[in-house]
């Protein structure tokens, strides 16, 4: 089965001025993804705005970047939705499109016990081929509920296409803790950016950023230096990561995505799904200079 690795890409997703998904900016922002490099990508996710795309909108992004992808990269669907019904199909929808995966949310908003969550796990997982690879999703400080070892292996027991983890709370011992699933046969990625060294460097396959869209040069540099074990560099690189991310991330990291994209002609709007907030325009001006003083298309070492 195929796993996610790398710097994988939780795309955004454009909208027009009327708040319709812009087909257009979307295969542009998949070939922006592509030819910088991008191991993966993972459409519909929270940096996708996930929760406040109805399913309909969400199967046309899953089928547009599959087919634009074209199999150069590897396309795992997220799925996570409010309820089962919905993640189910969508799950089912992903198979039928022809991604390479799919990534699943904890349930979200009201508290459920680690098995609960793991029933929930295991009803997604086998409405798709045993052969179909699914990765679980952790980010309690979003969803309230977290993804703890022993869910994992709960769900890993009972569906061998359960294969790993996306973990989105900067925690290492947890995210260390992930990797002795089923023997240590479980992928984990990591999505707080400023651990990607630390997690690949342990065990960990990859990051997920959405930061990683806006500067991708940067994110080919720290996995190639990885890579190549050459861990000083990577570490040199994942500083200057850093200090881009956090201007980035400063108000509201989605929004500022889209704002740098637009910048350079890959979308055509700044549109955020309300109630998600955009930028105002002295807020788009301050961090456009901001990346510019940086010079954040640029890798250096310093």
């Amino acid at each position: 089965m195929k796993k996610l690795f790398g710097t994988v890409i939780p795309i955004i997703t454009p909208l027009t001025e009327d708040d319709g998904i812009d087909i257009e900016s979307l295969k542009n922002l998949t070939e922006h993804c592509i030819k910088n490099g991008m191991q993966c990508l993972y459409p519909c996710g929270t940096t996708g705005e996930m929760m406040y795309l109805t399913v309909e909108e969400r199967k046309m992004i899953a089928e547009m970047v599959v087919k634009q992808a074209a199999g150069r990269v590897p396309v795992f669907v997220h799925v996570g939705a409010w309820n089962l019904k919905d993640t189910i199909e969508l799950a089912q929808h992903a198979v039928a499109i022809g991604a390479d995966g799919i990534g699943v949310v904890t349930p979200v908003f009201y508290q459920i016990s680690d098995r609960g969550i793991a029933d929930y796990y295991i009803a997604v997982a086998k409405s798709v081929p045993e052969d179909f690879p699914v990765y679980l999703y952790g980010i309690k400080q979003n969803a309230i509920n977290d993804l703890t070892k022993d869910t994992c292996e709960m769900v890993v027991k009972e569906c061998k296409n359960v294969i790993g983890a996306k973990y989105s709370f900067p925690d290492m011992t947890r995210l260390q803790l992930l990797m002795t699933v089923n023997h240590e046969n479980f992928s984990v990625l990591v999505g707080p950016d400023h651990l990607f060294e630390a997690v690949v460097a342990v065990g960990g396959d990859g990051v997920i950023s959405g930061n990683a869209m806006c500067i991708p040069e940067h994110y080919c540099a720290i996995w190639n230096a990885l890579q190549a074990g050459d861990y000083k560099l990577a570490t040199k690189l994942q500083r200057r990561t850093n200090i881009l991310n956090a201007t980035m991330c400063e108000i509201n990291n989605i929004a500022a995505y889209k704002v740098i994209l637009k910048a350079e002609g890959v979308i055509a709007t700044t549109k955020m799904r309300r109630p998600l907030e955009n930028l105002t325009s002295d807020q788009e001006k301050e961090l456009l200079e901001k990346m510019k003083e940086l010079n954040y298309r640029k890798v250096e070492i310093r």
